[in-house]
């Protein structure tokens, strides 16, 4: 069986308009072709779609439910051609990001994330807070289309472009007597005792803070470990210890804590935005990374 859509169309413009002459001006065709190739139609169906006198036409029972399939056939065609176009720019399906729990406290991954809702609100996008070091797995073998998280090392399948850069700073709670600095270098924090990352919790953030301390000879007096930053903020407002953490987080407020910048220039950390190079992007998540990315490297979180 040989049908083509052009069948369907001209046996569409038949059957609506019951006269071959009107549905051929409607083709923008001339009508021996037109009744040509609704006769080859019919013998590629083996039936009779119109029952045609010299005064009239109407279509038979055969033809009144071609015309209902036809008609079906033609709009889920319209309908795949117009997903397969949205798909292509980015307008409709599924997008994936892994996030740092930092992530949302970041204005310009913030304001991201707001305007492609804005732009592409038929896009899913499916949020998965998930630490650097686990989203790795995910991304290389595309169960994450894109990753938003801390520097560190990355395995070779997985490709980085650096989202901002963004300084560290000091919490102390309000009480403490370097409350009222307006710098801190970390050396001001050697014999504090300090609210830290449980190593085993996997944060690139832990490894970034432990290497400042290290780089000026501070191994931390740590008394409490906890696996969230949030947590960490509130048990430094309990007065429990100080704390380092990156200044995005400073949109939490809490009055006992006072957020305090170090002075030291390599007091800062990187957040990445990281895919896959085995996977060529869809749309959509090209469409999220030039958003991501419009703003400099260089500003600060917060």
């Amino acid at each position: 069986m040989n049908i083509e859509l052009r069948h369907l169309r001209y046996f569409v413009a038949v059957a609506e308009e019951l006269h071959f002459g009107r549905a051929a001006l409607r083709l923008n065709i001339s009508q021996p072709p037109l009744s040509q190739q609704i006769q080859i139609l019919e013998r590629e169906i083996n039936a009779t779609l119109f029952a045609r006198t010299n005064r009239s036409v109407q279509l038979t029972a055969a033809g009144t439910q071609f015309l209902h399939d036809a008609r079906q056939i033609l709009q889920n065609v319209e309908d795949a051609a117009g997903l397969a176009a949205r798909l292509h720019h980015g307008d409709e399906g599924e997008l994936r990001i892994g996030f740092t729990s930092s992530s949302p406290f970041i204005s310009s991954v913030s304001a991201a994330l707001y305007r492609f809702r804005q732009r592409y609100p038929q896009v899913h996008l499916q949020m998965q807070e998930i630490n650097t070091r686990q989203q790795l797995a995910p991304l290389s073998d595309g169960r994450l289309d894109l990753g938003i998280m801390r520097n560190t090392p990355l395995p070779e399948p997985l490709n980085w472009q650096l989202l901002l850069r963004e300084p560290l700073y000091a919490l102390v709670h309000r009480e403490h007597p370097l409350a009222r600095a307006d710098s801190l270098s970390v050396e001001a924090l050697r014999r504090e005792p300090f609210v830290f990352f449980d190593p085993q919790v996997g944060t690139a953030l832990y490894s970034d803070i432990l290497s400042l301390l290290q780089r000026y000879d501070i191994a931390p007096y740590i008394t409490q470990e906890a696996g969230e930053a949030m947590t960490i903020i509130g048990l430094v407002a309990t007065g429990l210890g100080v704390s380092i953490l990156p200044a995005s987080f400073q949109r939490v407020r809490l009055i006992d804590v006072v957020w305090i910048p170090l002075q030291e220039t390599d007091a800062i950390t990187e957040v990445w935005l990281v895919w896959s190079k085995q996977r060529e992007l869809s749309a959509a998540a090209k469409n999220m990374r030039a958003l991501l990315l419009q703003y400099p490297a260089e500003q600060a979180g917060g």
